[in-house]
């Protein structure tokens, strides 16, 4: 009984982060492990309560208008496929050499983040060229294959990027990206169980919590703007670092 109070509870907080500013993995899956759960049944029973909340907050980004079709129409199909190799990837290679690389990635996200003032605060979207639809793909094939391969930060990335390509603020970045992590979400997914390494009993209880987390968080996040998002983006941006340093050592 506490056990499934406690992931309840880690799950609604972990995908309420998750939709304002990505990272809610960083709370959900040491949860997971924390109840005792073995590394893959945590991963693949996270990966479904999470792919919940993912798709609820999309949900709520769609209906309120802060996402652009027609750049995920192209961007969406890249990302499935990028992530399904990327998981069939993880299965023949060591994942180890990533760390260091990415953590110093995610870490100068952060800090570049928080030092550019102006960055994310204002949408200045122009439209779409044939350069940023092109940036806009490899996007979505090189996190979506990334997030099958290996994952932390994914949503971190991804805002950052689109952002960058588009001159989005953090509201409408965070909307578009959050339809292109649900993306490869559904293909780990997919994977997991398949592979029979879900807790459904548990699975579906936090998935409840975390569909809740998530409707609140995307509702903050698009009332509230840009200004709410940025601290808790450079926040989340500089644990996933922290916590990636953390494993290494």
């Amino acid at each position: 009984m506490y056990n499934i109070v406690f992931l309840c509870a880690a799950g609604f907080i972990a995908a309420f982060v998750d939709a304002i500013a990505g990272g809610g993995g960083l709370i959900s899956v040491p949860a997971f492990f924390m109840a005792g759960f073995p590394p893959h049944i945590a991963l693949g029973t996270n990966k479904f309560a999470a792919t919940t909340g993912s798709l609820t907050s999309s949900i709520k980004f769609i209906t309120s208008k802060k996402v652009n079709k027609d750049i995920l129409k192209y961007a969406v199909p890249v990302t499935f496929i990028g992530a399904v190799l990327g998981v069939k990837t993880v299965l023949l290679i060591d994942q180890s050499f990533l760390y260091p690389i990415v953590m110093i990635l995610i870490l100068l996200v952060g800090i570049y983040t928080l030092i550019s003032k102006n960055i994310g605060l204002e949408n200045n979207y122009q439209g779409i060229t044939t350069k940023t639809l092109f940036f806009a793909m490899l996007l979505g094939f090189s996190l979506g294959f990334y997030d099958g391969f290996f994952g932390p930060g994914t949503g971190s990335f991804l805002i950052f990027g689109l952002i960058y390509i588009f001159k989005f603020d953090f509201v409408h970045a965070n909307g578009n990206a959050k339809i292109l992590n649900f993306t490869s979400n559904i293909a780990s997914l997919l994977t997991f169980s398949l592979e029979g390494k879900i807790n459904y009993q548990y699975g579906i209880l936090v998935a409840v919590f975390m569909i809740l987390g998530a409707r609140l968080g995307a509702k903050a996040a698009i009332n509230k703007g840009a200004k709410l998002i940025k601290p808790i983006f450079v926040t989340m941006s500089l644990a996933v670092a922290a916590k990636m340093l953390y494993s290494m050592f």
